[in-house]
């Protein structure tokens, strides 16, 4: 879409593909939650452990 135009080719020179790297933070991020979500919550503090 953006990367036809001048001004886009010339921030991206200037400052790099932010947009890309945001969606690829936001990728690992998603990731990470993922993976923590399906771990699901820790045992409570208040909850003796067993042994």
């Amino acid at each position: 879409m953006f990367q036809e135009t001048p001004i886009y080719a010339r921030l991206v020179t200037e400052r790099g593909d932010v947009p890309a790297r945001v969606r690829g933070e936001a990728e690992r991020i998603h990731r990470d939650l993922a993976r923590v979500i399906t771990q699901g919550p820790p045992p409570a503090a208040d909850t003796p452990h067993r042994r």
